[in-house]
């Protein structure tokens, strides 16, 4: 049965916990944004990704399958960051079995999020609680981690210490950073998975169905519309890198 998860994925795909206070800026976006090193990496190049048979219901078994997709993840994006020179530090990961418990110095695990990164700690939290573990072998949960180590990616490399600790911005800006950053997550989580996907022996409505259940989402402002949640997840996944992913110098339709 798929509507648990489908409404799980209509929510939040994926939330970033914003560690600043942010408030108002310039309208123009700094090159760390806009003309990053990591944009010109290339295609991934990991082609292999090992997953591990989960069961319904198994707690411990989706556990065991994300580490293996965590290690894919380690192994894939250290090598697209020594291309472009810039230190690789593996995230730090943590699973939590419903909200409101600890995750650092980012406080309790927000109710309506299914996985967030808490940048001070450079650590991704998911959560797996009863919706997700009831379809554990949908793409969604190697998505979700993907999407979360996304903004590994962006804190590595410079993004999220822009967009996360200028001080002056007004809402509107803010909202806009958001949703830039919460699609370009999108993008880099659909490029590695496209990167390895002919070692997954997955179907190709797998992925298609990421991709519709984004279709039926939303708009809460924050990650982005639906349409363009998909086309995110689409252009990321046909690229196989992380030059399609400049949301940055997107045109506001796509990142609305």
């Amino acid at each position: 049965m798929r509507s648990p998860l489908f409404a799980v994925l209509s929510g939040v795909l994926a939330s970033l916990l914003f560690a600043g206070t942010a408030a108002a800026g310039t309208s123009g976006f700094p090159p760390v944004l806009t003309d990053n090193k990591v944009y010109k990496t290339g295609a991934m190049e990991l082609k292999e990704c090992e997953e591990q048979p989960v069961q319904r219901d198994s707690l411990d078994g989706a556990k065991v399958y994300l580490e293996f997709v965590l290690d894919c993840l380690n192994r894939s994006w250290s090598k697209q960051l020594a291309k472009a020179k810039i230190p690789f530090v593996k995230p730090k990961f943590a699973i939590v079995s419903k909200p409101g418990q600890p995750v650092g110095k980012c406080g309790k695990f927000p109710a309506g999020a299914q996985a967030l990164y808490c940048p001070p700690e450079r650590k991704m939290t998911v959560l797996l609680d009863p919706y997700i573990l009831s379809e554990p072998t949908e793409l969604f949960l190697m998505e979700v981690v993907a999407h979360e180590y996304g903004h590994h990616i962006q804190e590595l490399t410079g993004m999220l210490d822009v967009v996360d600790r200028v001080k002056g911005k007004s809402k509107k800006r803010i909202y806009d950073e958001s949703r830039r950053i919460e699609l370009q997550a999108e993008c880099f989580s659909a490029s590695f998975i496209g990167s390895v996907w002919h070692s997954l022996g997955r179907r190709d409505f797998d992925f298609k169905y990421i991709v519709k259940v984004a279709q039926a989402g939303f708009d809460d402002g924050i990650h982005g519309k639906p349409a363009n949640i998909a086309y995110w997840l689409q252009k990321g996944f046909d690229a196989e890198s992380p030059n399609a992913c400049n949301t940055f110098a997107a045109p506001k339709a796509r990142v609305s």
